[in-house]
């Protein structure tokens, strides 16, 4: 199995066309677990941070934290959620303390286009979940 620099220099390398026009700009993070932080230009606000287990790539993009949601639009922010999680390609949410995801998992085996398909697909997601649930955002 590559490893998770590997794999996202694999990335990185790709040309212009496969990257579908997404740009990427790839840091690895210092800590003691390997993350590597990457933007997408364009939407620089978004950052996306990947990390690896044995089995899986682990994409995560953080939207907005607990102090951003409408305290009385609560509920119906996690309703609405609940609802676009299904129809949201390669992406779910969910929560990291008290900081809102999306987050995708991909397969350790995949190849350099699929990762940079995933980060992309990943960025899209994060613009427009904040963009569909910015209502019940202060």
């Amino acid at each position: 199995m590559p490893s998770l620099k590997t794999l996202m220099q694999g990335v990185g390398a790709l040309d212009e066309e496969t990257r579908k026009g997404a740009d990427f700009d790839i840091q690895p993070l210092p800590g003691d677990d390997e993350v590597i932080q990457v933007i997408i230009n364009g939407q620089e606000e978004l950052p996306v941070f990947v990390t690896a287990s044995d089995s899986q790539i682990l994409c995560i993009c953080y939207l907005w934290g607990e102090d951003e949601i409408e305290a009385d639009a609560k509920l119906e922010l996690l309703e609405a959620m609940l609802d676009m999680n299904i129809p949201m390609p390669l992406s779910s949410f969910g929560r990291i303390g008290n900081k809102y995801a999306v987050f995708g998992a991909i397969s350790v085996h995949t190849t350099a286009i699929e990762i940079a398909h995933e980060l992309a697909t990943l960025s899209d997601n994060a613009v427009d979940a904040i963009d569909a649930l910015s209502e019940f955002l202060r």
